[in-house]
């Protein structure tokens, strides 16, 4: 009987937790999207045209990075980072922990600052369109040309950075955790 009510009170837990974390990442993606539309619409606005490329290139970039740092965590094998860390290999506890929160890391990841940077690069190749269009005279609208383009570019990009996620999993998560483990204390 105690363990039924033990068993259900860490069901109640687990989802009252889970609650907190759908809003916890609403508010911060909300935030974050926020922050980057302001700066980067408000910026590349006032770029000439080659660094306005420059910028979306940079956040196209930046996208597929992040997602290729989400897949990696999600299919990461967590006793290598164990032998690592007995041998005291520096990042090695944070990639654990890292994987332990493989759902909530690809969701930041992937979901949050990939799908913040997809919008971004839409808006930004919108105003990149408006400045070829009145740069160069066109009387037609570029921007279903550069929207394709941008599409590509990202989709194409996360295709392959997929497959190098797969392929280099243990690096990429030990990457990400020696430079997460320099911000913080004792690790």
């Amino acid at each position: 009987m105690e363990k039924k009510q033990e068993k259900e009170t860490k069901k109640e837990h687990s989802k009252k937790s889970n609650v907190v974390w759908y809003i916890e990442i609403f508010i911060i993606t909300f935030i974050l999207s926020l922050i980057f539309s302001y700066i980067s619409t408000n910026g590349v606005s006032k770029l000439s045209l080659i660094p306005a490329i420059f910028v979306l290139v940079l956040v196209i970039f930046v996208g597929i990075l992040f997602d290729i740092v989400g897949v990696a965590v999600t299919v990461a094998n967590e006793e290598e980072f164990h032998a690592k860390a007995t041998k005291k290999v520096k990042g090695a506890k944070t990639s654990i922990q890292l994987i332990k929160n493989a759902p909530k890391v690809a969701n930041i990841c992937a979901d949050v600052i990939g799908d913040i940077c997809g919008v971004l690069s839409g808006a930004i190749s919108a105003l990149i369109a408006m400045k070829i269009t009145e740069s160069f005279g066109f009387s037609f609208n570029i921007q279903f040309l550069l929207s394709a383009v941008v599409a590509a570019l990202t989709v194409g990009g996360k295709a392959i950075g997929k497959e190098i996620a797969n392929n280099k999993t243990t690096p990429i998560v030990h990457v990400v955790g020696s430079v997460l483990s320099k911000f913080q204390k004792n690790k």
